[in-house]
């Protein structure tokens, strides 16, 4: 997607020129039960039982820069791609609008879904970021890893956070119309490594067609906060899910920023 004043679209599929694309996966098979959410409790409380207190600093631009992933934070064959490519990946199938007639509390739950749609695909998930942000792409064949770091405001961060926690019950499915076509969206929670102050993840799957043959995107969308920063993962595609990637990523990602907040070098990547 080409940026906008307060928004950032991406164009993902080079296979499907005109179509659609990108980021990330399918389901989790463990319960949840190593994962962000304990039922009932929301992610600050889980952050505040678990997490000790981060680090205060004010991340800048460069630090928000230095505390990027690199290749070798994650395996497989990811290539990194220019910035300005990043900064216009677009996935067309999370084009459209929700059918509120799928849902028993129809505006209010319809109105969360039809939210996750428009920042899934204007990579704006957490809200508005407050200060820097920086953002780095990576691709192997169709698939793609969009990884940010942004500050935000701490309360709007958190709150964000929570909010997702809430999506895999109310967007459990539902089903999008765009131009006539009908496509059905899944949204279940994933595990996260135990990094950060909070965390969350979502694995997002639309089911529809692109330039007229069937289609399936899937969506890892992952999120952890830092004090009042945080790291977005995105990462799948066409062909499948990236969870090990983008788990990679989170843990990498969460400590390069934790020791940039500290004043130190990150570490070198493992690989």
């Amino acid at each position: 997607m080409t940026r906008r004043p307060s928004r950032l679209v991406r164009v993902l599929s080079p296979a499907l020129a005109a179509g659609t694309l990108l980021c990330t996966a399918a389901c989790s098979d463990d319960g949840g039960t190593d994962g962000s959410r304990v039922q009932g409790v929301t992610a600050s409380q889980v952050a505040g039982q678990r997490q000790s207190p981060s680090p205060t600093a004010t991340l800048s631009t460069d630090g928000a820069r230095t505390a990027l992933i690199t290749e070798a934070d994650i395996e497989d064959d990811w290539t990194q791609v220019k910035d300005s490519e990043a900064e216009n990946w677009h996935d067309s199938l999370l084009i459209g609008t929700v059918d509120v007639s799928d849902f028993l509390t129809a505006k209010a739950q319809a109105s969360d879904c039809q939210r996750l749609l428009d920042s899934l695909f204007d990579d704006d998930l957490l809200g508005r970021p407050s200060g820097a942000s920086e953002l780095r792409g990576f691709q192997q064949g169709d698939s793609r890893l969009l990884y940010q770091v942004a500050s935000y405001d701490r309360t709007g961060l958190q709150d964000s956070l929570d909010w997702m926690g809430t999506l895999p019950e109310k967007c459990d499915q539902f089903t999008v119309t765009d131009g006539g076509q009908k496509r059905t969206v899944q949204v279940i929670e994933i595990s996260l490594p135990k990094v950060g102050d909070a965390r969350q993840g979502l694995r997002v799957t639309v089911q529809g067609s692109a330039d007229g043959d069937d289609a399936t995107l899937t969506l890892d969308v992952d999120a952890v906060r830092v004090g009042d920063d945080a790291i977005t993962v995105t990462a799948g595609g066409l062909d499948g899910d990236e969870n090990d990637s983008a788990q990679q990523a989170v843990q990498q990602g969460t400590q390069r920023l934790k020791d940039v907040l500290a004043g130190k070098s990150p570490a070198p990547s493992p690989n």
